[in-house]
């Protein structure tokens, strides 16, 4: 059963997209209220509006002609399909049509008197996790509603935003951007009544052409607040810092350095971390308050995340001895992302930790630093590092760091893993051995150009060395996840 949103009319949907109706072969069903809003034709059911969105490879203007069989009482379309069984509400372009329905849903929730509240996360690296923290915590208070994945863009945000119902208390929109202007936009559809700013690092640096073009349009959730809306800030990083000085209200902050603790701080110190690279730190309120937090999932900059979620929660009334506990029962979060198993092949064992979602070079220093840490059973580590995209014209010179990092950092062997079908994959690859080679340590460096290549080699390194730990990163066109999901089929 899909989540419900506040339940609207078919001439209400119209208004909220402003589009033209068309009525079906049966004429407008009378009385017919829209109760939930999906995308996929697959996902139709009885009270259903089916939004048809043209894709890459994919247009949903195909399916409108079935969705009325399945229960769907209205499609909204950008051009009339010819005998579809069922209303169809015409607009100029449907995912602008998707945001606007999406902000109605949101004013309703609103308007209902029952208190409501958006929180909106963005930042370079992070947001997902966060998200994931954040739900966890929230859900024990009262309905939560967050994206699965990082479904953060123009699409996914109001996909998710059309599962807020009446009943929902908390909505957790985690808010991405390739451009400026992509989060404006976003806080248009969802204007949080908290915003949540991790980090300005070098993620898309291609896209946006400098790092203080990659602040700007972070600024733009905190530009984009409800008029007495919060803002927390990463004290830590300067660019998230700066942004205070266009808060409209209330800015709290969080952070790891003891030199930014002080005033309304979220703070994390004497940090460890064990064998499993599971961190453990205390948390301090701003007044004092103390509480001891042991994660469950791996990856020192997990500490970061965690703080800018407990923060959250602390806002909106949760009790930090429950925060710890709660944090602490965390195992696993979205898909791909610091997700640990042991996987068992061809004669073959050894433990995968799969961060391949996507990659940026702040996101791979992190996931090396923690393959660095792996003392349990570890006496062999395996990088297995895809290409990252969207860095410019740097790009070269930040592969060709990063598989240096990997060699200097204890590193047994670097695998880069390009691709034989796109030559520009394959060459950032080729960038990633060469600086692991030119670092000039001991470790084994191979360039595989394909997945199947890359699974050839790990399994052949896994079978003679015992205690064989491997990283798997790389952006999502890499294919990594593609390979953990091949070896899915064989963990335990």
């Amino acid at each position: 059963m899909t989540s419900m949103m506040m339940p609207m009319t078919i001439d209400e949907v119209a208004e909220a997209v402003a589009g033209r109706i068309v009525a079906g072969p049966q004429g407008i069903p009378d009385g017919a209220v829209a109760l939930h809003a999906v995308s996929d034709s697959r996902q139709v059911e009885d009270g259903s509006v089916f939004i048809a969105i043209k894709g890459e490879r994919v247009d949903g203007h195909d399916y409108v002609a079935t969705v009325g069989a399945k229960g769907a009482i209205v499609a909204i379309v950008d051009h009339e399909v010819p005998d579809a069984d069922v209303t169809q509400i015409v607009v100029d372009d449907t995912v602008e049509a998707l945001g606007d329905l999406a902000k109605a849903n949101l004013v309703r929730r609103r308007a209902s008197g029952e208190p409501f509240t958006i929180i909106g996360i963005t930042g370079s690296v992070g947001k997902t996790t966060t998200k994931d923290l954040t739900k966890a915590l929230l859900s024990t208070m009262a309905p939560t509603v967050a994206p699965v994945g990082s479904f953060n863009n123009e699409i996914g945000l109001p996909l998710t935003a059309l599962t807020v119902g009446e009943h929902t208390r908390y909505f957790v929109a985690e808010m991405g951007a390739n451009h400026l202007g992509e989060i404006a936009h976003l806080t248009t559809i969802a204007p949080p009544d908290i915003a949540v700013v991790l980090k300005v690092g070098v993620a898309h640096l291609g896209e946006f052409g400098s790092v203080e073009h990659i602040a700007q349009a972070k600024t733009e959730i905190v530009r984009g607040l409800m008029p007495d809306g919060i803002t927390m800030l990463n004290t830590d990083d300067a660019h998230v810092e700066a942004m205070s000085a266009v808060a409209p209200g209330t800015v709290l902050r969080f952070g790891v350095d003891e030199a930014n603790a002080g005033r309304d701080t979220l703070h994390a110190r004497d940090i460890t971390v064990d064998g499993f690279d599971r961190a453990s730190f205390t948390m301090v309120t701003d007044d004092g308050e103390t509480v001891p937090v042991s994660l469950s999932i791996p990856g020192a900059h997990n500490v970061m995340n965690a703080l800018a979620a407990s923060m959250v929660a602390h806002e909106l009334g949760m009790p930090l001895n429950d925060i710890a506990r709660v944090l602490g029962e965390q195992r696993r979060i979205s898909p791909h992302r610091m997700a640990v198993s042991t996987v068992e092949r061809d004669g073959a064992s050894f433990t995968l930790i799969d961060d391949s979602f996507n990659a940026n070079p702040d996101s791979m220093h992190a996931g090396l630093d923690g393959l660095a840490c792996w003392s349990e059973g570890a006496q062999y580590r395996v990088a297995v590092l895809g290409a990252m995209l969207e860095l410019g014209g740097d790009e070269q010179r930040l592969h060709r760091s990063i598989g240096a990092y990997a060699a200097e950092h204890g590193i047994d062997a670097v695998i880069a893993v390009g691709s034989a079908k796109d030559a520009d994959l394959d060459a950032l690859a080729g960038e990633l051995a060469e600086g692991a080679k030119e670092a000039g340590t001991a470790a084994t460096v191979a360039w595989a150009h394909s997945a199947d290549e890359a699974d050839g080699i790990i399994t052949r390194i896994a079978r003679d060395h015992a205690g064989t730990v491997v990283l798997l990163k790389g952006s999502h066109a890499s294919g990594l996840s593609a390979l953990a999901e091949r070896w899915s089929a064989d963990e335990r």
